[in-house]
C-alpha cells in the first residue's frame, strides 16, 4: 500500500514539472517556444539521419552523416541562443528532465514487487568455485576472490590464462561433479556463467554466481552487487536458493541472451578483439544495407521477423519499454524467451528510431518458448552472452523453465525494477488515484 501511495504522489509531481516546464517555456518564450520545441525535434530527427549515413555508408556521405550529427544540435544551440530564450529552455529543460525521471519512478513503484521468489536450502559441504583471473580487467585478483572463497571452504579452481580458448569450462565442472561437489560456482563473465551452469543445471546441483565479470548481466538481474563480487561468496554460508530458467541455442546454454546479425558478424572478425571501432566501422555499411551478412528470418511462435538487421534472443524478455531503461529483466522465471528485432531500412527509419525508441516501426519485441532462425546459408556467426560462435542453420533457441537453482547471499541489493514505456496518461490515472490491484495505473 505504501508503494502505491508513493507512487501517486511521485506521479503527481512528474506532472507538476512537466506543466512547469511548459509554463516556464510559454512565459518566458513566448510563441518562440513553440518553434524552440520544433527545432529540437527537427534535430534530434537530424542527429540520427547523419548517424545513420555515418554508419551505413563510407566516402563522402558518410563524412557528410559525421558532419549532420554534429552540425544539427550546434544549430540549434546557436539558434536558442541568438533568440535570447536560452535562459527559459534551460528552465524547462531541467524541469521536463526532473518530469521524466519522476515519472518513470512512479510508474517503477506502482509495479509493485516483481522479484524471484527465494527457497529456503541447506548450505554446500563441498563446494567448488571455478575463476578466470583474467575476467573483467583482473577483479579475481583485486577482490580476493580465491583466498575469500577458500577461507569459507570452498574449492578454487583457477583458470590457467595462457591456455586461452582452449580450457574446457564445462569438462572442469564436470570433473569437480565427479569428485563430489555438491555445488557449482563461476567466478567470471556471463559467457563462463553459462556454460558452467549447463553442467549444474543437468546434475540438479546449486550454481553460484560471482559478479567478476566486465558486465554481468546475469548477476544484475539476480539483485546482486556488481561493485562488490566478494559479497556474491557470502551465499556460501547465509544463501537462499532462486530457481531460473536457462536458455538454450542449439544444446548450448545461456544465461543472458543470443545475438543474430549485426553484432554477431561484427565480433566474429579476427581484428575486432585489437581494433573494435576501426574494424566495426569497415564492416557496418555492408552489414546494414544488406550487401554482406547473411540474410535472417527468425520464427517466433506463429510470428515472423523477415529480413532483420539484427536479433536479440533473450532468456526472459527485458522489462525495458524505451531506449533509455534499457537490459534489465525483473524476472528469470516466467519460461519466456524475449525477442527484438530491428530493421531499418533508411535514414526516415534512424530518424523515428531515435525519437520514438522502442515503439518505432523498425524494432519488434515479441515472447515465446521457441525462436527459429533460418538463412539462406549453411552456417551464421551468433553471439552468445558475447562469445563469438558460428552455427548450423537452422537455429533453434529454447527456454528450460526453471532449470537452474541459483544460491544467492540472502542480503543483497536486489533487481532494479525497470520503469514501464513512459506513458502521461497512465501517469495521469495514477496521479488520481486510479490503481489496478497489482499496483498498476488502470
Amino acid at each position: 500500500m505504501a508503494e502505491v501511495v508513493r507512487a501517486k504522489w511521485l506521479a503527481r509531481a512528474a506532472i507538476g514539472c512537466g506543466a512547469a516546464a511548459v509554463g516556464v517555456l510559454a512565459a518566458g518564450a513566448g510563441l518562440r517556444g513553440a518553434l524552440v520545441v520544433a527545432v529540437g525535434v527537427a534535430a534530434l530527427a537530424l542527429i540520427a539521419a547523419g548517424v545513420w549515413w555515418a554508419l551505413s555508408r563510407r566516402g563522402p556521405v558518410r563524412w557528410l552523416g559525421a558532419l549532420l550529427a554534429v552540425a544539427a544540435p550546434a544549430g540549434a544551440v546557436a539558434l536558442v541562443v541568438g533568440a535570447g530564450t536560452w535562459p527559459w529552455v534551460l528552465g524547462a529543460v531541467a524541469l521536463w528532465s526532473a518530469g521524466l525521471s519522476l515519472g518513470r519512478s512512479a510508474l517503477r513503484s506502482a509495479r509493485g514487487p516483481r522479484e524471484v521468489r527465494e527457497r529456503e536450502a541447506p548450505g554446500p559441504r563441498r563446494p567448488v568455485l571455478i575463476m578466470n583471473p583474467e575476467s573483467g580487467g583482473g577483479k579475481v585478483r583485486e577482490f580476493r576472490l580465491a583466498d575469500r572463497a577458500r577461507e569459507l571452504g570452498a574449492e578454487v579452481v583457477l583458470l590457467d590464462p595462457s591456455a586461452g580458448p582452449a580450457q574446457d569450462v564445462a569438462l572442469l565442472a564436470e570433473r569437480a561433479v565427479a569428485d563430489g561437489a555438491d555445488l557449482l560456482g563461476v567466478a567470471g563473465g556471463d559467457g563462463t556463467q553459462a556454460l558452467v551452469a549447463q553442467v549444474a543445471a543437468r546434475h540438479g546441483l546449486p550454481f553460484l554466481v560471482v559478479a567478476a565479470g566486465t558486465r554481468n548481466h546475469f548477476a544484475l538481474d539476480l539483485g546482486l552487487d556488481r561493485d562488490d563480487p566478494a559479497s556474491g561468496l557470502d551465499a556460501l554460508t547465509d544463501g537462499v536458493e532462486l530457481r531460473v530458467d536457462l536458455g538454450e541455442v542449439a544444446g548450448r546454454a545461456f544465461v543472458n541472451n543470443v545475438s543474430f546479425g549485426t553484432y554477431a558478424e561484427v565480433v566474429r572478425n579476427p581484428d575486432y578483439r585489437d581494433a573494435k571501432a576501426s574494424t566495426a566501422l569497415a564492416m557496418l555499411p555492408d552489414l546494414l544495407v544488406g550487401y554482406a551478412g547473411a540474410e535472417l528470418r527468425a520464427e517466433v511462435g506463429g510470428e515472423v521477423l523477415e529480413r532483420p538487421q539484427a536479433v536479440l534472443v533473450s532468456n526472459n524478455p527485458y522489462d525495458a519499454g524505451d531506449l533509455l531503461d534499457p537490459g534489465r529483466r525483473s524476472r528469470l522465471d516466467l519460461g519466456r524467451l524475449g525477442v527484438l528485432g530491428v530493421k531499418v531500412d533508411g535514414a526516415a527509419q534512424a530518424a523515428e528510431l531515435a525519437l520514438r525508441g522502442t515503439n518505432a516501426e523498425a524494432v519488434r519485441t515479441l515472447m515465446g518458448r521457441e525462436v527459429l532462425v533460418t538463412a539462406e546459408a549453411a552456417r551464421i556467426p551468433v553471439a552468445v552472452d558475447g562469445e563469438a560462435l558460428e552455427l548450423d542453420v537452422p537455429v533453434r533457441c529454447v527456454i528450460r523453465p526453471g532449470a537452474l537453482r541459483v544460491r544467492v547471499p540472502r542480503r543483497r541489493p536486489g533487481a532494479v525494477r525497470p520503469a514501464p514505456p513512459l506513458s502521461w496518461r497512465r501517469l495521469s490515472r495514477l496521479a488520481a488515484g486510479r490503481v489496478e490491484a497489482n499496483g498498476g495505473a488502470r
